[in-house]
C-alpha cells in the first residue's frame, strides 16, 4: 500500500500471496491442496511478470518509482499482471476453480483482503496506461463474470464470477475517475463478506443446500436475498450506487457504447443473483 517503489511493492505482493498459502492448504483435503498450487503457480507468475515490467522500466527510463512507469511495454506487462494477480479476463480461468476448492472462510479472505494490494497499485499506474486497454479489459471481465456464472450450480463458482465482473466494474472507471473505483471496491468488500458470511452461517456451498436454509435462520435467509440483489446492482439498495455513479461517468467521458454494454452484462449477473434469491424462498 504505502510503497512508491516496484521492488518494495513487489515484496509486499510476494509475502501476501506466501502468508495465505498455508491458509488454503489447512484442510490438507486433495482439493484444497490442489486450489493452493493453482494460486501459488498464477501469483508467481504475476510477480515474475511485475518484476520483468519494472526492470524494463528502469532500464529504459532510469525510474523504479511506481507512478514513473512510463515506457508503453513496461506499462501494458505491469497492468497485464495486476489483472492476472486480481484474477480479471481473459486471465481470469484460475479463480473459479482456486475458490472452489477452499473453505468459505479462506475464500472470503481470497475474494476481498488479496484484492487490496493489487488495486493499490493498479490505482497508482492507471493514468499511465492506455484506456482502450482498460476499457477492453474492465468489458471482458463483466461479460465472462455475468456468463460464466449462468451454468454454475456451486456457490463458491458464482462468487467468483461474480468477483470477476466487479473487478470488471471498477477497472473501467479506474483511469477516469479513481474515487468512484474505491467506493465500488468498498461496497463489494461489504456485500461479499455479507453473502460469504451467510453461508458460513448457513454451511450451504450449492443452490440445493441454500433453499433449506430458510427452515434454519428465517431472518438471515430474508438479509441474504436483499445482500444478493445488492450484489446485482438493483435499486434501491446500495450495489446500484457504484454501477449507476460509472455509467453516468463513462458517458460523460464520450464512452456511450462501453456503458450501454456493461449495463447489458449487469443484467446476465443479475439473473444467477435472481436464481439463487429463488432459490432460497422457495419453501
Amino acid at each position: 500500500f504505502a510503497s512508491s517503489h516496484w521492488l518494495l511493492a513487489w515484496m509486499g505482493l510476494e509475502i501476501n500471496t506466501l502468508a495465505i498459502l498455508p491458509l488454503m492448504a489447512r484442510q490438507y483435503h486433495p482439493r484444497a491442496v490442489e486450489a493452493t498450487t493453482k494460486y501459488f503457480l498464477t501469483q508467481a507468475t504475476a510477480a515474475a511478470m511485475i518484476l520483468f515490467a519494472s526492470t524494463t522500466n528502469a532500464w529504459l527510463v532510469g525510474e523504479w518509482g511506481i507512478q514513473q512507469l512510463s515506457h508503453p511495454l513496461a506499462v501494458t506487462t505491469a497492468m497485464l499482471a495486476l489483472a492476472l494477480k486480481v484474477g480479471l479476463a481473459p486471465v481470469h480461468f484460475w479463480l473459479p476453480e482456486v475458490l472452489q476448492g477452499l473453505d468459505l472462510t479462506t475464500g472470503l479472505i481470497l475474494s476481498t483482503w488479496q484484492k487490496l494490494a493489487p488495486f493499490a497499485l493498479m490505482l497508482q499506474m492507471a493514468p499511465a496506461v492506455d484506456s482502450s486497454l482498460l476499457v477492453t479489459l474492465g468489458l471482458l471481465s463483466t461479460l465472462v463474470g455475468g456468463w460464466g456464472g449462468l451454468n454454475q450450480t456451486q456457490l463458491r463458482k458464482i462468487l467468483a464470477y461474480s468477483s470477476i465482473a466487479h473487478l470488471g466494474w471498477m477497472v473501467l472507471i479506474v483511469q477516469f475517475a479513481p474515487s468512484i473505483t474505491l467506493i465500488s471496491l468498498v461496497m463489494y468488500i461489504i456485500m461479499t463478506s455479507s453473502a460469504f458470511l451467510t453461508m458460513k452461517v448457513n454451511n450451504s456451498l450449492t443452490i440445493n443446500a441454500l433453499a433449506t436454509s430458510w427452515t434454519k435462520a428465517p431472518a438471515l435467509a430474508a438479509l441474504a436475498i436483499l445482500v444478493l440483489l445488492s450484489l446485482g446492482g438493483l435499486p434501491p439498495l446500495s450495489g446500484f450506487m457504484p454501477k449507476w455513479l460509472i455509467l453516468q461517468e463513462l458517458t460523460k467521458q464520450g464512452l456511450p457504447l462501453s456503458a450501454t454494454l456493461a449495463a447489458m452484462t449487469a443484467l446476465l449477473s443479475l439473473y444467477f443473483y435472481l436464481r439463487l434469491c429463488y432459490a432460497m424462498t422457495l419453501t
